[in-house]
């Protein structure tokens, strides 16, 4: 039983660079109370992170720690059996990631990533979706910047919103902050891997249900001026509004018709281009081996922004629901988001799923299904702003 395991939750990648800072939260937050171990593939350097940790919290100085290796199945098996909650910061996770996912499905253990790469997240639920239910595994991706304060917070505003009436949000993302090489590295990996990446999701499509007597969809539109955002939107076609969109399957709560957009907020048109060309380059420079090999070693993975650069970035999500003769304008938001805020998201996660009364749910989840309001509490007290801007009834 996995109530019964050694430990309450295990930190897999602790010796990284986003492994790091989350085992720096997880010292600071969870106490005495919470019983924990670090994993990785180096002994040594395992030692090292516990040795700075036990500056955060004295009692982690005697900290267990559990040579673990993503290319060794038999030590994976070992980690997952022995924890009840598996967090993974081991990436890119389409290289590394599944045997991860494998052993927690086959040993019942919950899991959670910081993944934001779609073809991962849908071969996952290709490959063990349906295993997971036998074993009672909650397999939970994406809790990180990607995507929890877009799935939560479109829950946030779904819970403004008259119940079982049509409902159409849309998201505006304003994020700044320096990104890692473990980021960068996954970045140009997702972008050669597009045809593999739509195979996968077009098989998805093929075998996973649709909710009978509803309607879920996605929309976009050209990039334009937006009062709400504060500048230019475009279309932001990263995993958020997949994972919102799952959520909004799943769940009752958002109504007989929904319909979600997602927009990255910039502050002029200028920008809008440079993005364009410089996704657009990336893009084709990351589809040929030789030029893959190129980006790839511009930065090396393990290093990222220092803290007093953390310590400038912030971000912010506006949402604007309308429906049922209701406006809201809700919002997110917190600071650094890829790396400080991202370390206490995944960490909560954990936390949430160890010790809060939750769904019984299993099987591959969105953190709305799986966790829902509790996580949103558990944020919220951590410093994660969620708030009601503005509501208003409307015309018609």
């Amino acid at each position: 039983m996995a109530a019964d395991r050694e430990y309450d939750v295990a930190l897999f990648g602790a010796t990284g660079y986003t492994g790091g800072l989350t085992a720096e939260y997880l010292a600071r937050r969870a106490g005495g109370s919470i019983r924990a171990a670090l994993a990785g593939r180096d002994g040594r350097r395992l030692a090292e992170v516990r040795e700075r940790l036990a500056q955060h919290n004295a009692a982690w100085s005697e900290l267990p720690l559990i040579e673990a290796d993503a290319s060794d199945p038999d030590s994976l098996r070992r980690l997952a059996e022995s924890t009840r909650v598996l967090i993974t910061t081991v990436g890119p996770y389409i290289k590394y990631g599944e045997p991860v996912v494998a052993a927690c499905a086959a040993a019942g253990t919950d899991y959670v990533d910081l993944a934001g790469e779609p073809e991962f997240v849908d071969r996952v639920w290709l490959r063990y979706h349906a295993q997971a239910p036998q074993t009672g595994a909650r397999l939970v991706h994406c809790c990180g910047f990607d995507s929890i304060p877009h799935d939560l917070g479109v829950l946030f505003t779904v819970g403004q919103m008259p119940e079982g009436v049509p409902l159409a949000i849309r998201g505006f993302v304003r994020a700044g902050g320096r990104f890692s090489g473990g980021t960068y590295q996954t970045a140009v990996t997702a972008m050669g891997r597009l045809r593999q990446a739509a195979a996968v999701a077009a098989e998805r499509r093929r075998r996973e249900p649709r909710p009978a007597n509803r309607r879920v969809k996605g929309v976009m539109g050209l990039p334009r001026q937006e009062a709400l955002a504060g500048g230019w939107i475009v279309p932001f076609p990263s995993i958020d509004p997949q994972i919102v969109l799952r959520s909004a399957r799943a769940l009752d709560r958002y109504g007989p018709d929904f319909s979600y957009g997602h927009y990255l907020a910039v502050g002029s048109l200028a920008t809008v281009a440079a993005l364009g060309v410089g996704t657009a380059s990336m893009v084709a420079l990351a589809q040929t081996p030789p030029t893959r090999k190129l980006l790839l070693g511009l930065r090396a993975a393990g290093d990222g922004p220092s803290p007093e650069q953390r310590e400038r970035a912030r971000f912010r999500v506006r949402f604007l629901g309308e429906g049922g003769g209701r406006r809201v304008i809700t919002e997110v938001s917190g600071a650094d988001p890829g790396y400080g805020e991202t370390a206490k998201m995944v960490s909560e996660a954990a936390l949430c799923l160890a010790e809060d009364e939750l769904p019984e749910l299993s099987g591959q989840l969105t953190p709305a299904m799986a966790m829902g309001q509790r996580l949103i509490d558990r944020l919220s007290a951590a410093g994660i702003r969620f708030e009601v801007r503005e509501a208003t009834r409307t015309v018609g």
